[in-house]
C-alpha cells in the first residue's frame, strides 16, 4: 500500500501540538527529526530513529524540528491530511511538504539498523529473531521501541558491561529507572536470582513486562512504579541505576539504603564532569570510583560499607 508523507518544520514548542493535532487528524505515525536530514527521508529513516537513544530521561529535540506525518494514500485519509496541512500551514515555520512513498517492511528496515552487539565477555544484546556467533553467549532479546534502553547510548553501554564482570550468582537486583528493563533482564540472564525494576514512566514499566516475557525471565522479575515500591527498597544486593545526574544526587540516601551491607551499586546517566558531585552525595554510604568513562559519559561504582555513617542509616544494615 502506498503512503503519503507530510513534512513540517516547527519551534521546538510547538512541535508537541503540530504532532498531536496530525494524530486526531489520522496520522498513523508521527516522528520529530533534525531539519537538517531533509524531508525526503524523515520517513524512511523513522524505524532507525527509534534505536538512537538520548540521554537517559531527556527529549531529543532541536532548536527546530522537522515533524513528520505518515498518511494513508486512500481518498478518506489524503482529504483528511490535506485538511490538516491546511489548518497547521500557520504554525509551520516553513510551507508543508508532500512526499509520496512506496510501501516497504517497516520491522526489517529498523532492524537493519539495530545489530547484535555484546557488552563485556559474555553479555550480547540482539534483536529477537537474530543469533548471536557466539555459541556461549548470554543473550537478551530486545527490540528498539519507545523506552530507554537498548545498549545504544553509552550509559547504557557502561551499565551493561559492569553488569557482565559483576558476581550475580544468587543475588537481588534493583533496576532504578528501567526504562526497557534492559538492565533487570541482563541481570537476570547472568545469574541472578531476582531483579526489580522501578521507573516511573508507566510505557517503561509495560515496555520491561512485554522484553522480560520475551526473554523468560517474567516470573523472576517484580515491575513496579516508585510509588509501591516501598517495601523492596531496603534489599538489594546489586543496585543500577542509569537515570541523571540530579536525579542520582537527590536520591542518594533512598538509593543507598536500598542497598545490603558489602552490597553493590552502579550508577550511570551522568557526565564526567558531574562525577565527583555524585560520588560526594553517597560519600556516607559508599566509597565510589569511576570504573569506566565511553565518549563524556562515566560510570561510578562501589560496595557498601558496613559501618555507613551515623545519622543517616548506620544500624539498618546490623544484623537483628
Amino acid at each position: 500500500m502506498p503512503w503519503r508523507q507530510l513534512s513540517l518544520t516547527a519551534a521546538r514548542d510547538q512541535a508537541p501540538m503540530l504532532a498531536a493535532a496530525l494524530e486526531n487528524a489520522g496520522a498513523l505515525a508521527v516522528t520529530f527529526t533534525d531539519p537538517e536530514t531533509g524531508p525526503e527521508t524523515a520517513v524512511a529513516s523513522a524505524p532507525a530513529t527509534a534505536i538512537w537513544e538520548p540521554a537517559p530521561a531527556t527529549v531529543a529535540l532541536w532548536e527546530q524540528v522537522q515533524v513528520t506525518a505518515l498518511f494513508a494514500a486512500d481518498p478518506t485519509s489524503q482529504r483528511q491530511a490535506e485538511a490538516a496541512a491546511l489548518a497547521l500551514a500557520g504554525l509551520s515555520l516553513t510551507a508543508p511538504r508532500w512526499n509520496d512513498l512506496d510501501d516497504q517492511v517497516w520491522e526489517q528496515t529498523w532492524r537493519n539498523g539495530f545489530a547484535p552487539r555484546r557488552f563485556g565477555q559474555r553479555l550480547w544484546v540482539c534483536p529477537r529473531g537474530q543469533t548471536t556467533p557466539d555459541p556461549n553467549a548470554v543473550v537478551v532479546q530486545l527490540d528498539p521501541g519507545l523506552a530507554f534502553g537498548t545498549g545504544q547510548h553509552p550509559s547504557t553501554a557502561l551499565c551493561l558491561s559492569w553488569l557482565d564482570r559483576t558476581p550475580l550468582a544468587g543475588c537481588r537486583v534493583l533496576d532504578f529507572g528501567c526504562g526497557s528493563g534492559i538492565l533487570a533482564i541482563a541481570a537476570l540472564k547472568l545469574g541472578a536470582a531476582s531483579a526489580v525494576a522501578i521507573d516511573h514512566d508507566p510505557q517503561a514499566l509495560e515496555a520491561t513486562a512485554t522484553n522480560a516475557v520475551a526473554n523468560q525471565v517474567r516470573e523472576r522479575l517484580l515491575i513496579q512504579s516508585p510509588a509501591a515500591a516501598t517495601e523492596v527498597l531496603a534489599e538489594a544486593d546489586v543496585l543500577v541505576a542509569n537515570i541523571l545526574a540530579r536525579p542520582l544526587i537527590e536520591l542518594a540516601p533512598t538509593l543507598s539504603r536500598a542497598v545490603v551491607a558489602s552490597g553493590r551499586i552502579a550508577l550511570a546517566g551522568l557526565l564526567v564532569n558531574q562525577a565527583a558531585a555524585v560520588a560526594a552525595a553517597y560519600r556516607d554510604w559508599f566509597d565510589l570510583a569511576a570504573s569506566e568513562a565511553m565518549e563524556d559519559w562515566v560510570l561510578l561504582s562501589g560496595q557498601r560499607r558496613s559501618d555507613s555513617s551515623p545519622g543517616n542509616d548506620g544500624d539498618q544494615d546490623d544484623p537483628a
